[in-house]
């Protein structure tokens, strides 16, 4: 009778184990299903986004050209209501000599031309407006020289005044983007119209200028678009892009340099 009653209880204990089990499984199964749910749903949203601003890059760029660092900062501009006509990227200016000066973004705006070089650096970033080499220092005790930055954009910004008359009657903006995980460790004396940010900072300094400045004088708006889309145009032509990497590459003379 004791043993039944013993192999009663063993088989009632083994079948609520069993449910308990039944139910834990189901339980982990419902889970995981909905975070794969949730897993799915949210690379949805990314691939939507990700073609949503691919689309709208497109208004200005291709995919491919420049660097990805001046792409996103012209998304910047494009989902802060800058219109896709009054942006131009990855321009090349003819010089009288014949070269070209490569300009990473002009921004064309109520105030005067933004004029924009990116820079895509990591560490800190050292800097005075008067010299002509700035630094960038690692964490590692590692330091690199790089130009002067305003001066590489006022040298742009001359060139563009020389396309046209009425160029040099209008407001030009300098403005240099630090891209990537730099830091603006210690930056001095930069000259009146020309800003340094980093690129979460740009958007305030675009709509710095634009609010606090008066309206440009343009005399031709049209020649303005004309010029600053031919110097886009220029990029697509293989010869002066080819042009325009050797001239940088004999700038920096590294295969002068015999270690």
């Amino acid at each position: 009778m004791i043993v039944d009653q013993a192999k009663s209880y063993v088989i009632i204990l083994s079948m609520e184990i069993i449910i308990i089990i039944f139910f834990v499984v189901l339980f982990i199964l419902v889970i995981l299903g909905h975070s794969h749910n949730k897993q799915h749903e949210f690379v949805f949203i990314n691939r939507k986004t990700r073609s949503k601003d691919c689309e709208l890059l497109e208004t200005v760029t291709s995919l491919e050209r420049g660097t990805w660092a001046e792409r996103d900062l012209v998304l910047d501009l494009l989902k802060n209501d800058i219109p896709a006509g009054a942006v131009f990227h990855d321009l090349y200016i003819k010089k009288p000599n014949g070269s070209f000066s490569q300009i990473d973004l002009v921004v064309a705006t109520k105030v005067g031309l933004i004029v924009i070089e990116v820079k895509d650096y990591g560490g800190w970033i050292f800097g005075n407006g008067h010299n002509s080499q700035w630094t960038q220092g690692m964490r590692r005790g590692q330091k690199f020289r790089f130009y002067n930055p305003i001066m590489q954009n006022k040298r742009h910004i001359e060139e563009l005044q020389k396309q046209s008359k009425q160029f040099k009657n209008l407001p030009f903006y300098s403005v240099i983007v630090f891209h990537g995980s730099c830091e603006l460790k210690d930056i001095s004396f930069v000259p009146k119209g020309t800003f340094v940010t980093s690129a979460c900072r740009f958007l305030d300094v675009i709509n710095l200028i634009i609010n606090e400045n008066e309206d440009a004088n343009y005399t031709d708006k049209r020649e303005v678009i004309r010029i600053l889309k031919n110097a886009v145009e220029n990029g697509n032509i293989p010869n002066i892009q080819e042009q325009h990497a050797e001239k940088v590459q004999d700038m920096l003379g590294k295969e002068r340099v015999f270690a």
